[in-house]
This record gives structure tokens, C-alpha cells and sequence, in this order.
């Protein structure tokens, strides 16, 4: 990447220019290739099953430290997991697997996808199983109850992911660990006193979980900083992008469209949760005034255009195509096709979408101009303009990724319309099924048959995905 550090001044063209008088209006300098207004395409279906997402619910996504505090993770699972019951109308007895995702386990309900599904009155006999992918948890969560699908194990699964950034696990030293683990062991009085007398001031210092990467120790912020200024992307353009996030998602709300939020009673009070609560539509010069949060004094990232520790989940329903049918249900959206990529954890930290976006529109036999919908995570405002500045970049495509050209920028008319990561939240498990139904419904309400969900995650990992609307998908 240092090769990239030093010339990106030359290979990545010109910034990207939003309107300031109306900032849904951009000026686009990005390529998106030629033709519009193409036949339209059908994707080959690769499981034999046509499977399709019936419909997703979440939790309002809500700042850490916020109503939902006092919670468990398992609580607002349950929410979610009854929410999308009572939804959809289907029987908890009729489903056969679930698949939740979470990043910060709670140590008590390690396997979290089996205790929500029993607090939320499931049976017994549902099987439940916990994944963790980072950010695209709940996306892997989806695809594995796809896999089971095609496998023929299953026909109706539902899948989702949960985060509580309000309580995480915070653990004694490592010394500490070790030497109450030995004081357990102790049995005269003697041994206890000489364990006593072994412990040290650094003892008692706790060990904090952190967004950082455990291969190189560095927050996913300062990487992000990095990743800007390696595709000079300047402070300006990523603050007009994040006022893009939180002015679209505000516009969805009052709109009527994020019908995915299943409102939450905060137990132990009257109050009732019904928004996210972190979309805050400020002006270009006080978010100017803000100091950067990772790379001082001279970093772009600041508070304003970075995604924030967030509480939420999700839950959807995935199924047969033929069962949907068979139960009277109305699909949104056919699951079509998905892929997973991974690059160097250092210097790529953030990039997957510009590696995973070309290889699911090659399995799909799609290119860009046949994608309506596009749904970004949105990790980072600088992020985000870095992934389209490498997707708009033949020397990106031939130098790192082995491609003869580049497969061009999204369109910004198409992208993240009602808001993105930035804006509504980000509860790192929950965010892989909120942009499934946010595809799902914008296809239904613009009209559009394609769309394209993707999504960086720690470890330098990704994932792309496909979803085509449903004939009888409604947007409820």
C-alpha cells in the first residue's frame, strides 16, 4: 500500500463534489461505464430453490449508553426475533434453524442465538447456533441459513444479529486471572497468604475490549484516517458525506419508509423507543469545528463523519420460495448470490467492498448499470469515498486486484437513499440484515429488479450480495 500512499494524488482523479446548496444533489466526477437504459437481466438461480427474503425487522438503533443501558444483548434479540414473528404472520413452530450474530459476546449467553430464541418462545426443539464475522455478522448469518437451504436441510430459517454496546465484557488482568485461578486452588492457609503477598499494582488493571485489530493493534479509526489520506480524500468531502447520511435518513423516517423499526417498551418505564436516535442534522460549519478523533492534531476522521457505538438488533425471515408460497406469504426480495473476500488487515483494513463488489456482479453476470439499489455499510464517511475512489480506478483494478480495468463507482443517486451506518447506527452484528431490508424496500418503493448490498468488516474481510426484487413484494 506505501506505493498507493505516494501516488494516489495522480491515479485517483478528481474528488468527489457535493452541492453545498442541496446536498442529495452531487456533482458526479466518478465514471459509472456505459450504457443505461439496458434489457433487462435475469439471474441464474444457484440453489435449485429460489430462495427468498420474506421480510426483516431491528430494534430502533440506539446511541450506547442510551435507553437501552440497563439491558442484555438477549432482550433485544427477543424483541426482534417476536417482532419479525408478529410481522410476518408465520408460526414460531414452523421455524427450523436460526442463526444470530454477535461480536462482543456476553459471557453469560455465549451461545446468544439459542437463549434469545427461548426467551422469545421458540421451541425447544429449534435448533440455534451463534456466528461472529465482525460487521457482517448478520450477513453471514443470512448466507449460512441460505447454505442449509440449498443443503436441503432446512426450507425456513431466520437469521439476525445483536450488539450492546452499553455493557461490554471488561475482564481482570491477565496476572490477576491467573492468580485467582491459582487462589482457588490453594488449600492451607499459607498458600493463600503467599498468593496474597505475590499481587502487584498493575494487578488490578482491567483489560477493556477495544475497536482495534488484534494483528496490528491498531483501531479501525486510525485506519480509516490512513485509508483517507492514501485517496486524498479531505476532511470536506467526508463531512458533505456524513450531512448526505444523516439528511437522507432523517428525509426516510419522516417519509414513512423504515418500516423495518419494530418500536421497544424499555422495561421498568412507560416509555416507548420508536426512532433511532443518533441522526442529528447539523451544518457544515459546526461539524467543521470538531477536532479529529484518531490522528491528531492533522486527521480527517472526527466524531461527526465516523459511524458511533450503537445498540440494536435485527432479525429476518429467509425460506424456500416454494414454502413462501405455500404459507401465502409475499416475499420482498430473492436472496441471488453472495461472495466473501478478505485482504491484508493493515493497509485494507476498510477496502472490501472495492474487492467484493466486481466478484458478485461477475457471479451474478451483472455490471454496474444493472444494480437499482445500492447499500453500502457506511464504517466511515472517508471510508466510503475511498472504496468508490478504488472501484473508479483502473490503476486500483490492475495494481492490487488483478483486474484488467476498474468496474466504476456507484451511482450516488442509487446509494444509501435512506441513510447509511453513519446516521441511523451501527450495532456491528444487527447492521448485515438493516441493509438487506433497506435493499429489499427501496427495490419495492424505486421500482428498481437489482440491488447491491456490501460491507467491510475487521480482519480485512467482506461481503457482496445480491438480492432481486420479488413479483409480490409490497413495501410494508
Amino acid at each position: 500500500m506505501a506505493a498507493l500512499v505516494g501516488s494516489s494524488a495522480t491515479k485517483f482523479g478528481k474528488p468527489l463534489i457535493f452541492n453545498s446548496s442541496n446536498l442529495l444533489s452531487t456533482v458526479r466526477c466518478l465514471t459509472t461505464g456505459s450504457v443505461l437504459n439496458a434489457p433487462r437481466k435475469t439471474v441464474k438461480d444457484r440453489t435449485g430453490k429460489n430462495i427468498v427474503f420474506v421480510d426483516g425487522v431491528r430494534t430502533p438503533f440506539l446511541m450506547s449508553g442510551t435507553d437501552y443501558a440497563k439491558l442484555m444483548p438477549h432482550e433485544l434479540a427477543r424483541h426482534a426475533l417476536r417482532s419479525l414473528m408478529a410481522k410476518t404472520g408465520v408460526p414460531k413452530e414452523l421455524v427450523e434453524y436460526i442463526i444470530y450474530g454477535t461480536v462482543i459476546q456476553e459471557v453469560k449467553t455465549s451461545n446468544i442465538a439459542r437463549e434469545a430464541a427461548l426467551a422469545a418462545g421458540f421451541s425447544d426443539k429449534t435448533p440455534a447456533h451463534t456466528v461472529t464475522m465482525a460487521c457482517i455478522s448478520s450477513n453471514q448469518g443470512i448466507t449460512t441459513g441460505i447454505g442449509l437451504i440449498a443443503a436441503g436441510a432446512y426450507d425456513i430459517i431466520v437469521a439476525g444479529g445483536v450488539e450492546t454496546m452499553s455493557d461490554v465484557p471488561i475482564r481482570h488482568s491477565r496476572k490477576m486471572r491467573s492468580l485467582m485461578l491459582r487462589a482457588n486452588k490453594a488449600k492451607t492457609p499459607l498458600q493463600k497468604l503467599q498468593l496474597l503477598a505475590s499481587i502487584r499494582p498493575d494487578f488490578f488493571v482491567p483489560e477493556l475490549p477495544a475497536v482495534a485489530e488484534f494483528t496490528s493493534g491498531e483501531t479501525m479509526g486510525h485506519s480509516a484516517d490512513r485509508l483517507a489520506a492514501a485517496f486524498k480524500v479531505s476532511r470536506v468531502e467526508q463531512d458533505q458525506y456524513a450531512l448526505r447520511s444523516h439528511t437522507l435518513a432523517n428525509d426516510a423516517h419522516n417519509k414513512g419508509y423504515l418500516t423495518d423499526i419494530a418500536p421497544f417498551k424499555v422495561p421498568g418505564s412507560d416509555k416507548v423507543v420508536e426512532k433511532d436516535n443518533g441522526v442529528r442534522i447539523s451544518s457544515p460549519e459546526k461539524i467543521a469545528q470538531l477536532k479529529p478523533a484518531f490522528v491528531k492534531p492533522h486527521g480527517t476522521v472526527t466524531a461527526a463523519n465516523a459511524s458511533f457505538l450503537t445498540d440494536g438488533a435485527s432479525a429476518c425471515l429467509v425460506m424456500t420460495e416454494e414454502k413462501a408460497k405455500e404459507l401465502g406469504l409475499k416475499p420482498k426480495a430473492y436472496l441471488r448470490d453472495f461472495v466473501y473476500v478478505s485482504q491484508d488487515p493493515v493497509d485494507q483494513l476498510l477496502l472490501g467492498p472495492a474487492y467484493a463488489t466486481p466478484k458478485v456482479l461477475e457471479r451474478a453476470g451483472l455490471t454496474l448499470n444493472d444494480i437499482d439499489v445500492w447499500e453500502f455499510h457506511e464504517a466511515f464517511a472517508g471510508q466510503i469515498l475511498a472504496n468508490m475512489k478504488a472501484m473508479d480506478s483502473d490503476w486500483f483494478a490492475q495494481t492490487y486486484m488483478g483486474r484488467s480495468g476498474k468496474v466504476g463507482a456507484p451511482p450516488l443517486d442509487k446509494f444509501n437513499n435512506w441513510g447509511g451506518s453513519l446516521s441511523i447506527g451501527h450495532p456491528f452484528a444487527a447492521t448485515g440484515v438493516r441493509l438487506a431490508v433497506h435493499t429489499a424496500n427501496r427495490l419495492i418503493r424505486e421500482d428498481g429488479q437489482f440491488g447491491l448490498i456490501a460491507a467491510c468488516a475487521a480482519g480485512g474481510q467482506a461481503v457482496g450480495m445480491i438480492l432481486e426484487r420479488h413479483p409480490d413484494g409490497v413495501p410494508t
